[in-house]
């Protein structure tokens, strides 16, 4: 059995192998079977212990076991508020095949997932990123657009702290990017082309008023229905929704709410990864248009990322 520790995991699934490898399999395959199961602290309900399974039949199981320990960052000593472990199995036989860093692959992949959807989504040549969150995935989504959107010139760092968006713009100074914090989200989301959230938001912070024709909006954070990361006028605006994975999708509030609304009907969630990488959608439309993707994620994420870096050691 191999395993992977989390540095071993970033060096390997470097973003356009893993964007493609996604795609691939999103082309090819079926929706595994799939279940979760979430348990929370008896004292604490913001803690959660999370079970992702996927079951790919004759091919591979995988099954995520993380930890959800919102307060983590700020401990004295900080540690990521997602840690955990992923494994996989054969479908075949149920043989162990791979353990590895489960925070690390649920970084990666969950990047990869939303630098998969604005290839579909966003406009061909954008050149201004503006990310909405500051936590552990920030980095990891300024890594993933850029490699898949090599037109991004500018990078804008939004977060209630200042100071925490200042921070990461000193940490991404290796990229050739002109990355900057940003003060005032307002004045921001009418420059970006892209603007993608990795938030733990209950209030809308993106507002669709503000946006700029054609801008393309990645919704990571939001997992849960009272969580609400852009307002119901970007729903409006775009008049639809994309997402990974129909699965759960309603389990976010920027779903949910729009839907109880009547903002938007189930017919409006117009396509997922499966339809658009097998061509069964084509994505964009127009330059103009406003795009909505919301990053649901799910085990079979897990699964179809862990089978890539399995086969990425040969």
């Amino acid at each position: 059995m191999q395993v992977f520790d989390a540095d071993a995991v970033h060096r390997l699934l470097d973003y356009p192998g893993l964007v493609e490898a996604l795609r691939v399999a999103h082309r090819t395959s079926a929706m595994p079977q799939t279940r979760v199961d979430v348990m929370s602290d008896s004292s604490d309900e913001a803690n959660k212990f999370v079970s992702l399974l996927a079951w790919a039949s004759g091919e591979a199981v995988a099954v995520k076991l993380v930890g959800v320990f919102p307060q983590n960052p700020s401990l004295p000593i900080p540690q990521p508020s997602v840690q955990g472990l992923v494994t996989l199995f054969s479908g075949q036989t149920g043989a162990p095949l791979m353990a590895c860093d489960g925070a690390a692959l649920t970084f990666r992949k969950t990047a990869a997932d939303s630098a998969l959807g604005a290839d579909f989504l966003a406009p061909k040549h954008v050149q201004v990123l503006l990310v909405v969150g500051a936590g552990g995935l920030a980095p990891h989504v300024i890594e993933a657009h850029s490699a898949m959107r090599p037109s991004i010139q500018r990078v804008m760092i939004w977060n209630r702290n200042g100071d925490k968006a200042r921070a990461l713009a000193g940490r991404m100074k290796h990229l050739p990017l002109d990355i900057v914090a940003v003060d005032s989200l307002d004045e921001a989301l009418p420059q970006a082309d892209i603007i993608s959230c990795v938030t733990m938001a209950t209030q809308p912070l993106v507002r669709g008023a503000l946006l700029k024709p054609g801008a393309h909006v990645d919704l990571i954070g939001a997992y849960l229905p009272q969580m609400r990361e852009a307002d119901d006028d970007v729903t409006k605006r775009a008049g639809r929704i994309f997402v990974d994975t129909r699965a759960g999708c309603e389990g976010s509030g920027d779903v949910a709410e729009p839907l109880a609304r009547g903002i938007i009907t189930r017919e409006n969630i117009e396509a997922d990864l499966f339809d658009l990488c097998t061509g069964r959608h084509p994505g964009r439309r127009s330059n103009d248009e406003i795009t909505v993707y919301k990053n649901v994620g799910g085990g079979h994420l897990d699964l179809f990322s862990a089978q890539h870096l399995l086969c990425s050691i040969g």
